[in-house]
């Protein structure tokens, strides 16, 4: 997906962040955050083919919705099966099913493929709660799309949770089993 393919709107009304405004917002907070351009990925096959010699922890990074309509961006060990009825149970949700790209789009701005933690910085209303699982901060360093799935950016772990909490998307951490 190119900046140029970014159509829709948020919720909200306003227009998706593109990468280069999300790396603008890290460098104002101060954090580091190299960038790798790699072909585009859909799957976590897919980017393990396409990653290379880059280091540190890789991520599944799922959006997923209940019945009531609440949201959930969960991330994970990238080889982590993910159970989510096990995952529901576990966040107060109950049943949990995958949420849509028109609504992956509505509320975060992306598109199936490129979600990661950082698409929450087009959630302005805070309807999608961060769930992480506890393996990945112990990770150094930790690897997400940066709201394209053409790209890889390296954050450390402090830098990202600092992230979430200026995006007042404080996460929810668990024990994946």
């Amino acid at each position: 997906m190119t900046e140029g393919e970014r159509e829709g709107t948020l919720a909200d009304g306003s227009t998706p962040a593109t990468s280069q405004e999300l790396l603008s917002r890290l460098r104002d907070l101060g954090i580091e955050a190299p960038l790798t351009e790699h072909e585009a990925v859909f799957t976590v096959d897919q980017a393990k083919a396409v990653r290379g010699g880059l280091e540190g922890c890789h991520t599944k990074n799922l959006f997923v919705r209940n019945k009531k309509e609440s949201m959930w961006l969960v991330t994970c060990l990238a080889d982590k099966a993910v159970d989510l009825k096990w995952l529901g149970e576990h966040i107060g949700a109950g049943r949990l099913s995958f949420g849509s790209p028109r609504r992956l789009m509505r509320f975060l701005g992306v598109t199936p493929g490129a979600v990661s933690p950082f698409a929450i910085v087009n959630d302005g209303q805070r309807r999608v709660r961060v769930v992480l699982d506890r393996e990945v901060l112990k990770q150094e360093p930790i690897n997400f799309h940066p709201l394209d799935n053409r790209m890889t950016v390296t954050i450390g772990a402090k830098d990202f949770l600092r992230f979430l909490e200026s995006e007042r998307h404080a996460p929810q951490i668990i024990t994946f089993p």
